[in-house]
């Protein structure tokens, strides 16, 4: 008898247990309801929708509606935006998730690169933080996190402007990147796995941008990613001329990362509009938005394209 009560009592403990680990609580604010709460916590509201329910049952009014001020249980799952879109700090590998507010104006668009894992350095050769670029990378991970993929965006603004000033600060730097890159690339083995850096040279504000993509020379993965986003470059350029097919970049920065990471390395660099010393490269319209947008076409484009080879 005591043995049955006593694995009634575990049984109990350990159920208790399970279900906590399963989910956690958010407190239901002025006009949440089940599809904004899911989405406000990163998750597809269509696929989740009944596990809410299942966890929630007792505070649900009329089958759908929310009580403002309780609690309400969020399944915990592997493809929140919170677990497959995160900022990694070089210096210390810590992470955390890319959105937090922000997540609630994000919607699920499809699951084309949930096999994708992308790594995303932005960097400026300012001397203060760059704003553009950065503000890029931040709307190419909810692009691609919006079409399912697995998005990694590397470091800090500060640590990257310290160590601009020496180059042995730069050679770290460079060598947390790796670590960190290639530590990723081991624990998603078997997926599609790319590193893009986005590089502008100097503040930019406003007007037309001149952008360039390069790849490695010893890359075909790197240069059939290069190709597809130069293609989209040019489908939206302002200026309609014939350019030269991507171009193999040679700095040893770019140089570094193809050599010692894992995925395959494409370079995009960003200038503001100069017709006279950047013949080659593609002018288009310093749109943001747009520009994360294009980017999204290149890697859609290209990972079709390897899906249809394989």
């Amino acid at each position: 008898m005591r043995f049955f009560l006593a694995l009634l009592v575990w049984g109990s403990i350990n159920s208790t247990l399970f279900s906590q680990e399963n989910y956690y609580s958010v407190v239901a604010e002025q006009g949440d309801g089940i599809f904004s709460m899911l989405r406000k916590q990163g998750l597809d509201p269509v696929k989740y929708y009944e596990s809410f329910i299942n966890l929630n049952q007792e505070n649900i009014k009329d089958g759908s509606l929310l009580h403002v001020g309780r609690e309400y249980k969020i399944p915990k799952a592997e493809d929140s935006y919170k677990n497959k879109g995160m900022k990694i700090s070089a210096s210390d590998a810590s992470e955390k998730p890319i959105f937090d507010k922000e997540l609630g104006s994000m919607s699920h668009k499809s699951h084309r690169l949930k096999d994708a894992v992308y790594y995303l350095i932005a960097e400026d050769s300012a001397s203060a933080p760059n704003p553009f670029v950065a503000d890029i990378a931040k709307n190419l991970a909810a692009s691609l996190l919006e079409q399912g993929a697995t998005v990694y965006v590397m470091g800090n603004e500060e640590q990257k402007l310290e160590a601009k000033n020496s180059g042995s600060g730069q050679t770290a730097l460079l060598g947390e990147y790796v670590d960190a890159i290639n530590k990723k690339y081991l624990q998603n083995q078997g997926k599609y796995q790319r590193l893009l850096v986005i590089r502008a040279n100097g503040v930019i504000k406003a007007g037309n941008l001149d952008v360039s993509v390069y790849h490695h020379d010893k890359s075909e993965q790197g240069q059939r990613l290069a190709e597809n986003l130069q293609n989209v470059f040019k489908e939206n350029s302002v200026v309609k001329k014939k350019v030269q097919n991507s171009k193999t970049f040679d700095d040893k920065y770019t140089l570094y990362l193809a050599k010692n990471t894992l995925p395959a390395v494409s370079l995009i660099t960003v200038n503001k509009r100069d017709s006279k010393n950047t013949q080659d490269a593609i002018p288009v319209r310093s749109d943001k938005k747009e520009f994360a947008n294009w980017i999204t076409n290149g890697i859609l484009k290209d990972y079709a394209d390897l899906q249809i080879e394989h």
